[in-house]
């Protein structure tokens, strides 16, 4: 099970109404968060959530709309007196740009460890999940995530039996552990059938439209993607900065067929994005309009 909430959906500047664009979601006991603008720890109090169990922060860029809220919420995590390390991924500059901000939060009680983004995609495993950083196309270097939580396939007896696989065994198998009993190694492999549809949550922002984002967002149960501007005829003034509209963002999940698309990174300008989204419907009906808090729970597929 994946919960995923939108902690802010606002471009550029956090508004009476709505705070600047960032993601949590919690996953076996573990939280992770993608970026983390002014009020992020204001949206996790009022989303009812925590900030100790936050393992993990990927940073999709850095400009201060997506990291300024940063120093505030290392102070808090370490004011709960935690101690086990923070992880951070990000695009290369990571650690300068982190240790920059923390001279306003020089003393912390935990250490964090640092994962620069080297390649055009990249993936890191954890602890039940995977996450997928992937480059896009923004006017300074930037990424898009996926969080994936993989799903194995179903214990087979009469297949470990075939195999003679002894039954002492059977439960660290299934678990994807390798088990050596009497000398002999035995495999996950020897017991599991084919893996199984996993979950996975897509999340871009601040970027132009480019293949990248589709080949990852591709059957995701959730594409969340930056619509910066309802307008058809913001257009222009999208390319020029490297941002989306609506419609460019539903072209992209016309092409990657997520289960449902959610729009986000609104531009201060855009008060409502409601009155747009009968026409992006029109190019991918489960379109929804972001809002702040808005929230999903995520599971495996029921399988016959």
């Amino acid at each position: 099970m994946l919960d995923v909430c939108l902690l802010g959906t606002g471009g550029m500047m956090p508004l009476p109404y709505r705070r600047l664009t960032s993601l949590m979601a919690r996953f076996n006991g573990m939280s992770i968060l993608i970026d983390c603008g002014e009020g992020t720890q204001i949206a996790i109090k009022e989303k009812g959530w925590s900030f100790k169990p936050i393992d993990l922060i990927c940073f999709t860029h850095y400009h201060a709309d997506h990291i300024s809220g940063l120093p505030g919420l290392l102070l808090t995590m370490g004011n709960a007196e935690r101690k086990k390390p923070l992880v951070m991924i990000g695009p290369r500059g990571l650690t300068h740009v982190v240790n920059s901000l923390r001279v306003i939060a020089p003393e912390l009680p935990f250490p964090i460890e640092f994962i620069e983004i080297q390649d055009m995609e990249e993936t890191y495993t954890f602890n039940g999940f995977c996450i997928d950083a992937f480059r896009v196309q923004h006017n300074v270097t930037c990424y898009g995530y996926s969080i994936r939580v993989p799903r194995t396939g179903k214990f087979l007896v009469d297949k470990a039996r075939e195999a003679g696989v002894p039954q002492c065994a059977w439960n660290r198998l299934q678990k994807g552990e390798l088990v050596e009993v009497d000398g002999v190694l035995y495999t996950p492999e020897m017991v599991l059938g084919e893996e199984r549809k996993g979950i996975k949550v897509t999340y871009c922002t601040d970027t132009r439209p480019v293949p990248m984002i589709a080949k990852h967002a591709e059957g995701a149960d959730l594409f969340i993607c930056e619509g910066m501007y309802g307008e058809p005829e913001k257009k222009a003034k999208a390319m020029e900065y490297k941002h989306m509209t609506f419609l460019e963002a539903a072209q992209l999940a016309k092409l990657a067929q997520p289960k449902e698309l959610w729009l986000t990174h609104y531009s201060p300008s855009l008060v409502r994005p409601e009155p747009f989204m009968d026409q992006v419907r029109q190019v991918f009906a489960q379109a929804r309009a972001g809002e702040d808090l808005k929230f999903r729970q995520l599971d495996f597929e029921d399988e016959d």
